[in-house]
């Protein structure tokens, strides 16, 4: 298990902006709340269930950061709102937003895939990243600021899961809604990017139900060490992932919007 540090080797201070990250209990959503926090941004985590969100709030306050925990699901309007509604009564406003949290949710062929399954997967997916930043937008407005998405090199470099319809579909949906965010919001000096990790250590994989038609359906491609030529076939950390985030929410990247910016150690272009 990797221990996660709030240490952070972050060149552009970020110290006073408020960041919100939604599936901050685990993974990379952990990873990325440890690393705003130890730049200086007071977090909001958000998860889906308050256990989850524990070690992650432990973790920010004893690091000496602020946080305020906050929990619901993504996909539904109402507890949404009300989290929100924290936000603004807590600090006033938002300066980074993470809309991180999704699942992997059932992969199999078509014909073992209910519509129940197809609907679950797209409404954490892509109608929550849709209430994420539908909301966040009235307290970034004044200010400007920086939201990220994480995608996928699901469904916008890597086709050959056919079982993974459902997801790849939701992962393509939220590149595109980004980019369209990018341009709207261009005018209050919000920028907006997409992160398209490949396989990273975190603990969805445990989550998501797999029926066998999906791995029938499965396109081997064989390469002498591992999937991930970068590393011989190591998946990503969630900390490289975080490392990430916080370029895009710093002003260094003051001048990226509408972008989607794969790391995955040249897995999709071996895969894809």
């Amino acid at each position: 298990m990797t221990v996660l540090s709030m240490t952070s080797a972050n060149p552009e201070s970020i110290k006073g902006r408020i960041a919100l990250v939604t599936g901050a209990g685990s993974g990379i959503g952990q990873a990325a709340a440890l690393r705003l926090a130890a730049a200086g941004a007071k977090v909001a985590a958000l998860d889906q269930t308050r256990k989850d969100l524990q070690r992650t709030c432990e973790l920010i306050t004893q690091g000496g950061g602020e946080v305020l925990p906050l929990v619901a699901d993504v996909s539904r309007t109402a507890p949404m709102l009300r989290a929100f509604d924290r936000i603004r009564r807590q600090w006033g406003r938002l300066d980074i937003v993470f809309a991180n949290a999704g699942i992997n949710g059932v992969w199999a062929g078509l014909h073992k895939l209910r519509p129940e399954d197809w609907d679950q997967t797209i409404a954490v997916n892509l109608r929550g990243t849709f209430l994420t930043v539908k909301y966040s937008v009235p307290l970034m407005r004044r200010r400007g600021g920086a939201i990220i998405l994480t995608s996928s090199v699901q469904g916008t470099r890597i086709f050959s899961n056919s079982g993974a319809s459902a997801y790849a579909t939701s992962k393509a949906g939220q590149v595109a809604f980004a980019r369209m965010c990018a341009l709207e919001l261009a005018a209050h000096h919000i920028r907006v990017n997409t992160i398209c990790p490949g396989a990273v250590r975190t603990h969805i994989s445990a989550r998501t139900t797999v029926r066998d038609s999906a791995q029938q359906l499965h396109l081997p491609v064989k390469f002498p060490r591992g999937t991930v030529p970068l590393t011989t076939g190591q998946p990503a950390a969630p900390d490289q992932i975080a490392d990430l985030v916080l370029f895009l929410a710093s002003d260094h990247a003051s001048h990226i919007t509408g972008t989607e910016v794969f790391i995955d150690g040249a897995e999709s272009l071996l895969l894809g």
